[in-house]
């Protein structure tokens, strides 16, 4: 998925300007599979702060390179297929960056009520650009329940929040320094000091695992008046959790999906992946998820699917768990 991201920027983005920020367990192999990208675009965090100190690096990487720039925030683990529709969107969003003092986030127009996505809240109609119109953000709203989501797709004033970001260096920067004084005074230190052309590795080594933890969401985008939106123009999903992967791979009669070794007698929807040549079967069981690695084994039924990210966190304080995750 990630090869999947850097290619479908081909064409929009030129390689030498395209970063990717990973950690320091996969920087090896992401320099491996994305070979067309120079070895130094690709930056490992030391340890893991969260998306604002990710975007953060980002922005301390593209200020270096050119302190006037545009640049886009892109997760990797979205499907999108529609690559030229992709780039048209952002291409309308780099132009609205250049010319204005705001934050742009992709929307996505919802095709379900999803309750496994947090949502974006549309405003007025700011202006269009070709074509496309600008919409001021009213609020970001938190995964819903079932009838919430069902109300927010009904009333077509919401979208899905992508993660998607576009932004130019300053303004981003500002929002930095306005809404994350404490996490804005340590990026700079790592400005000064990359500015000086110190060694990266060794800078985030002394500076990162300082920086505040908080996602960009809770630290700018819900507080800052200047946020906007533009509409996706694209297809997307979002194969974050597990439900979503199965969309993407051929069910049988029954609705199940395997990957690897497996079979189920007498069951439905249900979704296993199996690495190697274990065999995973189940019997008369219905909408579970069932994964199986060289070292962990996953069962949770697919409403449950969005409680993984809490497990994992609980996982993580178990000492003698810790070497798995």
């Amino acid at each position: 998925m990630l090869t999947q991201t850097v290619e479908r920027l081909k064409g929009f983005v030129p390689a030498k300007n395209v970063l990717i920020i990973t950690n320091r367990e996969q920087v090896a192999a992401v320099r491996e599979i994305c070979p067309s990208l120079p070895a130094g675009n690709i930056i490992a965090e030391p340890v893991g702060r969260d998306t604002a100190a990710a975007i953060g690096l980002a922005m301390v990487l593209v200020k270096d390179r050119d302190p006037e720039a545009s640049f886009a925030m892109l997760p990797a683990d979205h499907v999108i297929n529609d690559a030229k529709a992709f780039h048209q969107t952002l291409d309308k969003a780099f132009v609205f960056a250049q010319e204005n003092e705001k934050l742009i986030t992709i929307g996505i127009p919802p095709t379900h009520p999803a309750t496994g996505f947090g949502y974006i809240q549309k405003g007025e109609e700011l202006e269009k650009v070709k074509g496309e119109s600008i919409y001021d953000v009213r609020r970001f709203v938190e995964k819903p329940d079932q009838q919430t989501a069902e109300d927010y797709l009904a009333s077509k004033d919401y979208y899905w929040n992508a993660g998607m970001f576009v932004w130019r260096v300053e303004v981003i920067e500002k929002a930095f320094a306005d809404y994350t004084p404490g996490l804005h005074h340590g990026l700079l230190k790592l400005s000064r000091a990359l500015s000086e052309k110190q060694d990266i590795d060794e800078l985030l080594d002394e500076l990162y695992p300082d920086l505040d933890k908080i996602s960009i969401d809770y630290a700018i985008m819900e507080k800052s008046p200047e946020v906007v939106t533009i509409e996706a123009g694209f297809d997307w999903d979002d194969v974050g959790a597990w439900p979503a992967v199965s969309s993407h791979y051929p069910a049988d009669e029954a609705g199940n999906v395997i990957k690897g070794t497996g079979f189920v007698q007498e069951g439905r929807n249900n979704l296993i992946f199996s690495e190697g040549d274990h065999a995973v079967t189940a019997i008369g069981v219905e909408d579970l998820i069932v994964v199986h690695t060289a070292d962990a084994t996953l069962i949770c039924p697919k409403s449950k699917a969005q409680e993984i990210k809490k497990l994992v966190q609980s996982l993580g304080k178990s000492e003698e768990l810790k070497k798995l995750l």
